[in-house]
């Protein structure tokens, strides 16, 4: 999507997708029955693995996508451990746990040095002596002395998990099945800075496809790009172009969105998408869309893109309709048959 954070009127998580985290494993294993439902207890990972079956997670665990480094550093009275690493291909989570410090957020709340007011004016820096001890700067992630890209990355405190942040990048990925990653951070009042080395290596089974397929309707155009499906998520690459269709009811004080896309199998089983943005203005005519849904329970034998908008109010940008109690989006999509793309899967 279009980068524009003053316009963003907010982004709704899916219910499926509120951790981004994986699950302690020690050893290879086995998913058994008795396994996975141990699994989804772990608070980290009882939401993004809710409902796979035991064969997903024996996948998961196969291929090393997910793992417990439990590395340790401390320096003046705090400790900082890499509790959990979640890599897929194409997406990279990291839990860090704090100790030492209790009752205090985990991301620093102080502007960094360089930060801009909305109006373009500087922020004044607090000097290091004035803040509290034990807040965490933002990590720098770094391969082979390179410093992987800022595009999708995310940094926060685990709303149910004391003294959890969890650190994501979930777009530009180039990495390799086996590296290390250096992930450096640092801590209020303390002056050396925390840096791990992570190893990392998977054996994917991932499937990755690149369509370049094209539909248009009206002013509308766009290509699929990429579709990866992978035992913890589903990428999906879109670049359009063009005036969005509108509906008869998206006239006058109605409005409709930006494009969305739904994503089904041969059997019509949907996908949630994890993050929906929202903007509180008329859609613009060209974007480049790089978003996760949910994966698949089974690898489908073809993907069905299903193009749709919602109608908005032009005076508040509200959305028309309720909202979904399991996934928190809106219910009223208005479908453009015409635009939908059936991908075989191979």
């Amino acid at each position: 999507m279009k980068k524009n954070r003053k316009l963003m009127k907010k982004t709704i998580l899916t219910a499926s997708a509120a951790a981004v985290l994986g699950v302690t494993v020690i050893g290879s294993g086995f998913a058994s029955p008795v396994m996975a439902d141990a699994l989804k207890k772990v608070p980290l990972v009882g939401s993004i693995f809710t409902g796979l079956k035991g064969e997903q997670l024996q996948a998961i665990i196969d291929q090393g996508m997910v793992t417990a480094p439990d590395l340790s550093i401390s320096h003046d009275g705090i400790t900082l451990k890499v509790k959990e690493v979640l890599y897929d291909g194409t997406r990279l989570s990291v839990a860090i746990e704090r100790e030492g410090v209790n009752n205090l957020d985990m991301v620093s709340p102080y502007p960094s040095e360089g930060a801009l007011t909305a109006t373009g004016e500087p922020v004044p820096v607090i000097p290091e002596e004035e803040k509290e001890k034990g807040y965490l700067g933002f990590p720098v992630a770094s391969v082979d002395g390179k410093e992987l890209k800022m595009s999708g990355t995310s940094f926060g405190d685990y709303p149910s998990q004391d003294n959890t942040v969890l650190y994501e990048i979930t777009k530009g990925l180039d990495l390799p099945d086996q590296f290390t990653l250096t992930l450096k951070t640092e801590v209020t009042r303390v002056a050396e800075p925390f840096v791990f080395k992570i190893p990392i290596k998977i054996n994917p089974s991932n499937v990755d496809l690149k369509p370049e397929a094209t539909k248009s309707y009206e002013d509308f155009n766009y290509t699929v790009k990429q579709v990866e499906l992978t035992p913890i998520s589903t990428r999906l690459v879109i670049d359009s172009k063009g005036k969005v269709p509108k509906t008869e009811e998206q006239t006058g004080e109605y409005s409709a969105t930006m494009m969305y896309y739904d994503i089904v199998d041969e059997n019509g089983n949907a996908v949630d998408q994890r993050m929906l943005p929202f903007f509180n203005r008329e859609p613009d005519t060209e974007y480049h869309v790089d978003e996760l849904y949910a994966p698949f329970a089974q690898t489908p034998k073809s993907i069905t893109i299903k193009p749709y908008t919602y109608t908005v109010k032009t005076s508040d940008w509200s959305i028309v309709g309720g909202v979904d109690e399991k996934t928190k989006h809106p219910t009223k999509k208005n479908y453009y048959k015409d635009l939908e793309i059936t991908i075989p899967v191979k």
